[in-house]
């Protein structure tokens, strides 16, 4: 394999910049072969090693990009050609990506600290609360034996991704109402088995209600229809 244990490790927590990273390993391998005359087996070999993970990664991480991995052929040049515009195609779009996510992070940053710009502000409790709970959230999903380990690692980053957005006070809660949306799918794999996880994903989605509506100024004991209330109760 071109790229090793630690290597694959360090991409599964940052695919993006892990993948530009890989892009760039796999071009600077295939330079050291490269001659005048022909494609050699040993870039070949390279080239393929290297497409094959990056287009791996992204299907496992939902990243999605305009070039598509090309279909092998019996000719290592046209191989080696397609694979090298391929692995270019790939790590540009990426960069690009990993700038505009970079400048999204300032303006959320920014936008959160300014008073003046609207934001939802949870209360020092709830924010606590919600810490314990997603925490215990990832012991949960760690410890069970039912999950397949693909879907655990997705779920493990969604939680570590919003426990960096997890501030007193933040400009969205998209990735909050996304954890129910991830409740689900659990609770529609394992069933019974899924209760713990969905119990405080709910909790979780209720302190989030609670904070959405004091910001848009709803009365205090408004309730979300979508958590499970009861109008006629």
């Amino acid at each position: 394999m071109l790229f090793d244990q630690d290597f694959i490790e360090w991409v599964e927590e940052n695919p993006i910049e892990g993948l530009i990273k890989a892009g760039d390993i796999a071009l600077q391998k295939q330079k050291e072969f490269e001659n005048n005359h022909a494609w050699t087996e040993a870039e070949h070999e390279i080239l393929w090693d290297a497409s094959t993970f990056i287009q791996l990664v992204l299907s496992i991480n939902e990243i999605a990009v305009e070039a598509s991995m090309p279909d092998a052929t019996t000719d290592i040049g046209i191989n080696c050609r397609k694979l090298m515009e391929y692995i270019e195609a790939v790590t540009i779009t990426l960069r690009g990506l990993a700038t505009q996510l970079k400048i999204n992070s300032y303006k959320n940053r920014y936008r959160s600290a300014l008073k003046g710009a609207f934001a939802y502000e949870f209360s020092q409790g709830d924010l606590d609360r919600v810490q314990v709970l997603v925490n215990e959230i990832r012991t949960h999903i760690i410890e069970n034996q039912s999950l397949e380990e693909g879907h655990k690692l997705r779920l493990l980053k969604r939680l570590e991704k919003l426990q960096l957005e997890l501030h007193k006070r933040v400009s969205d809660l998209d990735r909050f109402w996304g954890l129910v949306g991830d409740a689900g799918i659990v609770l529609g794999k394992l069933g019974r088995d899924a209760k713990p996880i969905v119990d405080r994903v709910k909790e979780i989605a209720q302190i989030t209600w609670k904070t959405q509506a004091r910001a848009e100024e709803l009365p205090s004991d408004s309730k979300n229809p979508m958590l499970g209330h009861d109008e006629n109760a």
